[in-house]
């Protein structure tokens, strides 16, 4: 709907509610967040211009019988009425098409999470963002602010397996909020362990928000990190079986060398991690680069770089 040199063609339409007063949430990486001074029309590093509802709608249902996209994330702000907002866009989207949808939102009590499976969405995602209760409360908890807990948000992600199944409800962490390494890749497992599917984020500081001066996180930590999220979510190990040093940094992943060569030579570890059909290009990452997470095929010479960073 607008016109822009790809590098990397989205696999998934990306749709972002609006409300005129804004998100109640004040989570410091965000610059929707109530206190935010950032760009009411971005969200991490990417703008999301408005359009008229039916004619995104049109084109959602053209896009995907045409094959050129096999998903419509809805990404919800937290605004009293934006469960009605999502159930309206939903009727639209379903009056056109078949296309499997997503719907990332807030918290939801469970009779709200099953109105969103019976009008038609395939998978929910509830945001933890970070890797313990510590870095929650300091970037969207009572400590920034904001509306949300650790322990009911940990609670409505298990409600919701238990209304869309196993691996069909998702959450984001964001790598580089001030965890550890170990405390991150813990995360992943309760995550796996509860039915959960997490997708990683590297933290990316946007101007204007609580969190704008702080640095995203080193890459050779975040490809560690991303190795371990692969092998745990593939079932080939599991954080227990991992080693740590004493600054909670990844140096045994549980498998064989033979096993974790195979699996970075693959490249699938470091490609961006979601719903299906999800690759949000330069979402975390300038277009210049580093990549962090790859909307594509990583090429060899790529991974061979992968391989260096992570000392192979």
């Amino acid at each position: 709907m607008t016109r822009g040199r790809l590098d990397a063609r989205p696999t998934t339409v990306y749709l972002l509610t609006h409300h005129p007063a804004g998100c109640v949430a004040n989570c410091g990486f965000c610059p929707q967040a109530r206190d935010s001074s950032g760009r009411a029309d971005m969200l991490s590093r990417v703008t999301w211009p408005p359009f008229p509802t039916r004619e995104v709608v049109a084109r959602v249902g053209d896009a995907y019988g045409g094959g050129a996209i096999s998903r419509v994330c809805v990404q919800a702000l937290n605004y009293p009425t934006v469960l009605e907002d999502v159930l309206s866009i939903m009727e639209e989207i379903r009056g056109r098409s078949g296309v499997p949808i997503s719907v990332c939102c807030q918290p939801l009590n469970r009779g709200r999470v099953e109105r969103l499976s019976e009008a038609g969405v395939d998978r929910i995602g509830v945001p933890l963002d970070a890797a313990t209760e510590r870095v929650f409360e300091g970037v969207k908890g009572s400590a920034a602010g904001g509306p949300y807990r650790w322990s009911e948000q940990r609670r409505v992600l298990r409600e919701a397996v238990e209304v869309f199944g196993r691996g069909s409800v998702t959450t984001h962490l964001i790598v580089g909020l001030g965890e550890s390494e170990r405390e991150m890749v813990q995360a992943i497992q309760w995550c796996v362990d509860s039915g959960v599917y997490p997708g990683l984020f590297a933290f990316t500081p946007v101007p204007g928000t609580a969190m704008e001066g702080r640095s995203p996180p080193p890459l050779d930590s975040y490809r560690r990190i991303q190795t371990a999220h692969h092998l745990i979510t593939s079932g080939e190990t599991r954080c227990e079986g991992m080693s740590f040093d004493g600054a909670g940094r990844v140096v045994g992943f549980g498998v064989s060398e033979e096993e974790l060569r195979r699996a970075v030579r693959t490249g699938v570890p470091y490609r961006t991690s979601g719903c299906p059909g999800c690759n949000r290009p330069y979402y975390n990452e300038r277009p210049g680069g580093p990549l962090y997470n790859f909307p594509r095929q990583p090429l060899p010479g790529e991974v061979a770089e992968i391989e260096r960073q992570l000392g192979l």
